[in-house]
């Protein structure tokens, strides 16, 4: 920690205070503080320590592992170009990501681009991702998925924004590796949005009363679209921003983008959320990851929760049970 800006120090013990205080809003503020200034907070109990946040790059047998996301290339200012683009995250379970490669193949129209990040991948992943004749080397549409390494795992929402600077489409499915495609599901979710009033879509919604309690929800208008399929166009990630990599296992990440999508501001009506395509697709259950303590875990989705009603637990407006437009 000794290594560490006076000023980056003094933001860390102000948050472990905070901490201490179950100020929770303002703990989270200093760590944005702390981690926009490259350092990262590592808590150990009571005691904290500090650490650069950037992991470097590493060109191993030609391949490039980048350690973070915002240093892989970007083409989000590039002209759009094809239909969709489908974003796979790849840690663990090989045959869960063999499983929706192959659904994919049978089921996207031309022009269909899928890039998968792998994202410090086990050695079965990594063996997987690398076999010239395994699931990631046959051809996805016109071409085989791009692959984006990172030199250390970078968490859910870090390894989705790495494989979101790839993306060329106008829109962008977010698809994790538990769903098996069955039928078409991404020609109605790209029709979807021809509808500018339409900003997130997948084939399972969620609907809330309070913003604090999430259930399922049947088809058609929703709050949210649960994060095991969700698409929104690109250019919203440049207009609303990456997604907050401190959801770092992914729980409550789908509300929250869901919410800052339909976000319209003091400026306009909220936009919608549509849950459409359930019957195209299987999702299978998903087991935890293995490699992060139950405890940690609590604690993770904790902050999640806290990090969505710190943004929108007073935005009623947002729900459909409190005055959003419905379908």
């Amino acid at each position: 920690m000794s290594s560490a800006p006076d000023e980056v120090r003094a933001w860390a013990q102000a948050r472990s205070e905070a901490r201490g205080a179950r100020e929770w809003a303002e703990a989270d503020r200093l760590r944005a503080a702390i981690e926009a200034a490259g350092w990262r907070v590592i808590d150990q109990g009571t005691r904290f320590s500090l650490e650069l946040a950037r992991a470097p790059d590493i060109v191993e047998e030609g391949r490039i592992h980048y350690g973070a996301s915002d240093a892989v290339p970007s083409r989000l200012d590039e002209p759009a170009t094809g239909t969709i683009s489908v974003i796979l995250v790849a840690t663990d379970r090989s045959a869960d990501l063999a499983r929706t490669l192959a659904a994919l193949r049978g089921h996207v129209p031309p022009g269909t681009e899928v890039v998968i990040v792998a994202d410090r991948p086990d050695p079965a992943q990594e063996a997987a991702l690398l076999d010239p004749a395994g699931p990631a080397a046959a051809a996805v549409g016109a071409a085989p998925p791009e692959i984006v390494w990172t030199s250390e795992r970078l968490g859910r929402a870090g390894a989705l924004n790495a494989g979101l600077r790839r993306a060329s489409a106008p829109i962008v499915l977010l698809l994790d590796t538990s769903v098996e495609l069955t039928g078409d599901l991404i020609g109605p979710l790209v029709a979807a949005f021809d509808d500018p009033s339409v900003a997130v879509a997948g084939p399972w919604g969620l609907v809330s009363d309070d913003l604090r309690h999430f259930d399922r929800a049947e088809p058609g208008a929703v709050d949210a679209i649960d994060g095991a399929a969700l698409a929104f166009r690109r250019a919203d990630v440049l207009d609303r921003g990456r997604l907050d990599e401190r959801f770092v296992l992914g729980l409550n990440l789908d509300i929250w983008w869901s919410l800052v999508l339909r976000d319209g501001g003091e400026a306009g009506p909220a936009r919608r959320a549509l849950a459409i395509g359930e019957d195209a697709a299987i999702r299978h259950e998903a087991e935890p990851d293995a490699s992060v303590d139950p405890a940690e875990r609590d604690r993770l989705a904790k902050r999640s929760f806290y990090r969505v009603l710190d943004r929108f637990g007073a935005r009623r407006d947002l729900l459909l049970s409190g005055g959003a437009p419905s379908a």
